[in-house]
Formats: C-alpha cells, sequence, structure tokens
C-alpha cells in the first residue's frame, strides 16, 4: 500500500550543523515535502543510490567530503536538481557550483522560507523539463551538415566527433542554440531565453559558466578545436568554417 509520504516529492537534505539542518526539514515539511536528512557526504551517497530525489539540499563544507566533490559524482549519473548551502559568498564559489551543474546556490545565513521557495521552484521547473521538447525549428535527430554534431532531441544526447557528451538540461540547450545557426551571434540575453525556463530569474553571467563547461568538455574530446566563438561584449557565436 502507498502511503501518503511516498507521493510527495521527497528532498535530500545533506547538511552536518544540527540546528541549520533541523531548520531546513522542519520548513520543507511544513511546506509539503518529505525530507530524508544526513549529515555526511558518505550517507548521501548511499541515499542517493537507494532512494530517487525530487530535489538535492547540498552543504558545500561537509564533515567527510567537499560538496563541490559530491555533486561532481552525482552528476555523473543524475540530473536530480541541486541547491548548494554554503557560508561562502565569493563569485568564484558561485561560478565553481554552477559549473559542477548546481541549479540555484543559497549563501549563509538564509531564510529557511527562502529556501523552500526556492526548492519548489527548482522542482516545477525539472518536472517541466521531464518531458524535453525540441528548441523552436528543431527537427529529426540527425548530423548537422558541415559540423562534427549530431543531436538527438528525444534523447536529449548530443555527439561530438561521435562522441557521445555528458550534458545538463541548460547545456543541452546552449549548445543546441548555437549549433542550429553557424556563425549567428546571440546575446547572453537571447541564449537565457533559449536555455532557461526562466530566464528573469537568472544571471547572464550564468551564460559564461555554462559555456565555459561546454567548452571543457568539447576540448576533452577534441583539443585541437574551439568551436564556440567569443564576441567581446556581444555574446557567443558557432563557429561557421571547419
Amino acid at each position: 500500500m502507498t502511503s501518503h509520504s511516498d507521493k510527495l516529492p521527497r528532498v535530500l537534505v545533506v547538511e552536518d550543523e544540527p540546528s541549520i539542518r533541523d531548520s531546513i526539514v522542519y520548513a520543507l515539511e511544513s511546506e509539503g515535502f518529505a525530507v530524508d536528512h544526513t549529515a555526511s557526504g558518505g550517507e548521501a551517497l548511499a541515499h542517493l543510490q537507494a532512494t530517487q530525489y525530487a530535489l538535492v539540499v547540498l552543504d558545500v563544507g561537509l564533515p567527510d567530503m567537499n560538496g563541490f566533490d559530491l555533486c561532481r559524482d552525482l552528476r555523473l549519473r543524475s540530473q536530480v536538481p541541486v541547491i548548494f548551502l554554503t557560508a561562502r559568498a565569493s563569485e568564484a564559489d558561485r561560478v565553481v557550483g554552477l559549473e559542477l551543474g548546481a541549479d540555484d546556490y543559497v549563501t549563509k545565513p538564509f531564510s529557511p522560507r527562502e529556501l523552500s521557495a526556492r526548492v519548489r521552484a527548482n522542482i516545477r521547473r525539472a518536472q517541466l523539463n521531464a518531458q524535453p521538447a525540441p528548441l523552436p525549428n528543431a527537427v529529426a535527430p540527425r548530423a548537422r551538415s558541415g559540423l562534427p554534431f549530431e543531436v538527438d532531441y528525444e534523447r536529449w544526447q548530443i555527439c561530438y566527433y561521435s562522441s557521445p557528451l555528458t550534458l545538463s538540461r541548460y547545456e543541452f540547450r546552449l549548445l543546441v542554440a548555437l549549433i542550429e545557426k553557424p556563425g549567428r551571434v546571440y546575446s547572453r540575453a537571447q541564449l537565457m531565453d533559449l536555455a532557461w525556463e526562466e530566464p528573469d530569474a537568472s544571471m547572464e553571467r550564468t551564460v559564461d559558466t555554462h559555456i565555459k563547461s561546454v567548452r571543457a568538455k568539447l576540448k576533452s574530446v577534441c583539443a585541437d578545436v574551439d568551436p564556440i566563438v567569443t564576441h567581446r561584449g556581444i555574446g557567443y557565436s558557432m563557429r561557421e568554417h571547419w
């Protein structure tokens, strides 16, 4: 028999500070979420292997491992939304988190009510993405003429020189937008409109972060060519001539 709690969105909270953890758990349960919690990265990995979660709230500073490392490991096998919690407010730390595939970033001290709202918003965006629709004017899976890319829209998969890329949903959408129109220069705002469900809630710097991550993944396949062209002060385009 399925219990009521089994029907609720289940969230994993990974936080080693008991007072903060208890506050988060209480706030999320009050908002109608089912919540599991742990104080270490090792226990979190065990939970993630055994249970399917709607979202993970992840503290960066854990006693047994860095939260960034845990997220990196998680992204090898799952695209579950991740919200980082950290006492570090520097831009560099936020950029690292986004590059690893985090969906949101909350700096301590924070309002549990605000965190609950962010959890709900990120779960909603992930659910909207569960049945991915092609970008405007997208066509059936095929190799883009003249380019070393093959895009499979139904599987959210892009192959580069026949090698499949491991991409987050935003990385996939950004790369598809560039592949579809080689040589066209997109501003950051235009790319956000194409790739993000709620572009007004994100910062344009987020585009730079995701482009950097995509470049690194392309370079891991072919180090000799940078297919994405930066137009300083404007935005980005896909290389038109190869």
